[in-house]
């Protein structure tokens, strides 16, 4: 089984190679992390590693951002449900760098540099029509989501993604408080490898989450 938060009934696309066996059974060891929430589709980096290897180390062959990940700070994908930034106002893209966005500028509750590193990370295929869902266990609510994917030409396995590098594809508005915000996101003229980039406005406070999702467009 996966460790996974309950989901929506509706159709969400899949992670490719998901779906690890007997992790439940590795919870009690698993690290601590407040209650917050991410991505579950398409699957964020930290999601997505925690998902195909649970709280162990991943196979270097078969997932070298994972295991890369694991080294550099583990807890990066333990601690999956908070990489957010607290107090960025309005102005969040001159608050978080360039390079950074995937690790929430270096806030959050953990070190999530590993998060911004270009590479060849597993990818979720997806059409140009597709539907972001968002699990937050703590049912903070939000404001609002946008939706960024990176550019055509954007080549994710060797760049550091930047604001300019980002097109926003669709803005939302408020949910109330429940424990999924889910939104379907038409496209067009993306193909190949990319990065769905999620930003979600928390409505308890000012708390923005950054997540970064590696897709493949059909």
């Amino acid at each position: 089984m996966n460790i996974a938060p309950p989901k929506p009934t509706r159709r969400t696309a899949l992670s490719a190679g998901v779906l690890a066996t007997g992790l439940l059974c590795l919870l009690p060891l698993a690290p601590t992390a407040s209650a917050h929430g991410t991505v579950i589709a398409p699957q964020t980096r930290n999601y997505g590693c925690l998902q195909r290897w649970g709280y162990t180390e991943p196979n270097e062959a078969q997932d070298p951002m994972c295991y890369r990940t694991y080294h550099e700070n583990a807890n990066a994908i333990g601690a999956w449900k908070a990489v957010y930034a607290n107090n960025t106002g309005d102005n969040y893209k001159q608050v978080i760098p360039d390079g950074q966005i995937c690790s929430a500028g270096g806030q959050g509750e953990t070190n999530y540099r590993p998060l911004d590193r270009p590479g060849p990370w597993i990818t979720t295929p997806l059409d140009d029509d597709f539907t972001v869902d968002i699990y937050d266990e703590a049912r903070h609510g939000a404001d609002w989501l946008e939706v960024y994917v990176t550019k055509q030409g954007f080549n994710p396995e060797y760049q550091l993604i930047g604001w300019n590098d980002l097109e926003l594809v669709k803005k939302t508005g408020r949910y109330p408080y429940q424990p999924h915000y889910v939104t379907d996101v038409s496209t067009s003229g993306y193909s190949g490898r990319h990065v769905v980039v999620t930003v979600w406005k928390a409505s308890h406070m000012d708390q923005k989450y950054f997540l970064c999702s590696d897709v493949d467009f059909g």
